[in-house]
Parts: structure tokens; C-alpha cells; sequence
């Protein structure tokens, strides 16, 4: 990919959002499904971790199912001249998992949200109480959440059609 395109390719991006295959070789096996050589995904998986352009490449586990029973946001309302501040301090604690700067609303005064997961409710409370003073922001919400309904990765691109779908699109 030239250094000024940043433009995903779309079968790369494709095997890229896909699980990799219990296999020997499952890159191979990824980059046979989506129609590319192995050698192309795995060059430009390199220049995209190497260009920012994706951050990591990992495993997607079920902190429930882990032991990790309460997930909450945590809205805060920051002072903007200290956004920039709280916002890098909250994302460098390795219990906040997403950490996002947003608009105020009307009505939603907050300005910066974060999440974080532990095995109880109190101790999502603690975390947040703790971030509170570590940070000198003592305007915030917990918002836990009482029901999963869906946790996925983002896909990107769409999935390609199977081929007995194409052919059934061809005959109709």
C-alpha cells in the first residue's frame, strides 16, 4: 500500500475482522477466504500496526465470563481547560477500557466517558470514587449496566457474499 493511501484494502480488512482459524497456518487459512495471498495480509497488517492505522492485533474475551459481573460508564463533567489533562490521565489506568471526550448536550452536561469493568458493583464504585480524587473531578455519574445485549468488534467492511448466494443472485 503506498505510504499516502490510508484507505483500507477491502479483503484485507475483511480477513483482518474475521477469527483467525484453528489451524497450523491460520493467516494462510484467513487470507485464502478472503481472496488475498498470505504474504499481502500479512505485510499490510504489519504497515497498518506500523502507520497507527490499527492499534493491535488480540484476542476479544468475555470479561464476564472471566469473573468481571459489573461493566459501568462513568460520565464526567471536566472543566475543558482540563479535558486534554483528565482525559490522558483516565486513559493511561489499565482498568478504563475505552475513554472518549464528547460534546456536551442538552440536557447531558458531561464531556468525557469511560468505562470500566470489575467483579462487583462496589468495586466499580470504588474505582470510580478513586479515579474521582486522583484526578480532582467530583462531577461524575456510574452508569451500570444491568444487561448485555450484545458485545462485538466493529466490522468495517461488509462480509463477502458465499458463493451459493452469488449464484442464487445471478439466476433470480
Amino acid at each position: 500500500m503506498p505510504n499516502g493511501d490510508r484507505k483500507p484494502k477491502g479483503p484485507v480488512l475483511q480477513a483482518a475482522q474475521d477469527d483467525l482459524p484453528m489451524t497450523e497456518r491460520p493467516f494462510a487459512a484467513l487470507a485464502a477466504t478472503h481472496g488475498v495471498g498470505e504474504e499481502e495480509l500479512l505485510e499490510t497488517l504489519r504497515q497498518w500496526l506500523h502507520s497507527g492505522m490499527m492499534r493491535r492485533y488480540g484476542a476479544l474475551v468475555s470479561h464476564r465470563k472471566l469473573g468481571y459481573e459489573c461493566s459501568a460508564m462513568v460520565v464526567w463533567q471536566v472543566p475543558p481547560e482540563r479535558i486534554a489533562e483528565v482525559g490522558r490521565l483516565f486513559a493511561a489506568d489499565p482498568e478504563v477500557t475505552h475513554c472518549y471526550q464528547r460534546q456536551p448536550a442538552p440536557g447531558l452536561p458531561h464531556n468525557l466517558y469511560i468505562m470500566i469493568h470489575s467483579h462487583s458493583e462496589d468495586d466499580c464504585r470504588r474505582k470510580a470514587e478513586n479515579l474521582s480524587r486522583v484526578a480532582g473531578v467530583a462531577a461524575y455519574e456510574l452508569l451500570i449496566s444491568t444487561r448485555e445485549f450484545k458485545k462485538d468488534s466493529p466490522r468495517y467492511a461488509a462480509p463477502r457474499a458465499r458463493e451459493d448466494e452469488q449464484g442464487a443472485d445471478e439466476h433470480a
